[in-house]
Formats: structure tokens, C-alpha cells, sequence
């Protein structure tokens, strides 16, 4: 699944590096644990969260994850911003609860990370 359609299924806000829209995205983990984060996704893969600090985008990172999308209408600071820009990583923002927008995720075929 391409981000592009992520943020389309999610209706989500892209918030920076909006050039890797076309990137794919092969496995989604919602959490806002980064413990559990770093202890079960594979690369490549979309992170679902609520949390909204730069702890997100520093753990997106070290797992090789292309996108983190911030649930339930958080918005990241300018710093979180500049962290994913410079690490290559898209943030996405929706209004959706997490639950339903792993749902809708899993609904479009795109599966967890393990």
C-alpha cells in the first residue's frame, strides 16, 4: 500500500515530506508504546500513534519506518517536523481514533507488522 493511499483512506493531513507519497508501505503497527514499537516492527512499515513527542520520530527511525501517522487529530511541533524531514520519514495527521484507523488499514489490506 502506497502512503499516498493511506492518507487517502484515513482522509489524513500530510504534514511533511510529501515526496514519498508514492513510497510503499508493507505492514502497519498502531501504538503509543515505543517499547512494544521497538520490539516488533519490521521496516518498511507505518506507525500508528497517538503519542506526540520526538521520541516517536527518533524510534520511527531507528526501525527503518517510512511513516508515522498521528491519531486522533494530534498535530507533531515544529521540531518533530524537521526530525522526519531530515530522516525521510511522511507524517500524516487524521482525525480518526486509532482503532478504527488500524481497521481501516487492515480493511484496504495493508497487515500488522509481525
Amino acid at each position: 500500500m502506497k502512503i499516498q493511499e493511506i492518507s487517502e483512506a484515513l482522509n489524513a493531513k500530510v504534514l511533511c515530506a510529501a515526496e514519498l507519497l508514492d513510497h510503499e508501505v508493507f505492514a502497519a503497527c498502531g501504538s503509543d508504546m515505543m517499547s512494544d514499537v521497538l520490539a516488533h516492527v519490521k521496516n518498511q512499515a507505518v506507525l500508528l500513534t497517538g503519542l506526540v513527542n520526538p521520541q516517536v520520530i527518533r524510534t520511527a527511525e531507528m526501525m527503518d519506518m517510512c511513516c508515522v501517522v498521528f491519531v486522533r487529530g494530534k498535530s507533531p511541533s515544529a521540531e518533530m517536523l524537521a526530525l522526519a524531514e531530515e530522516a525521510g520519514i511522511a507524517i500524516l495527521s487524521t482525525e480518526i481514533r486509532m482503532y478504527e484507523a488500524c481497521g481501516i488499514l487492515y480493511a484496504h489490506g495493508l497487515r500488522n507488522a509481525e
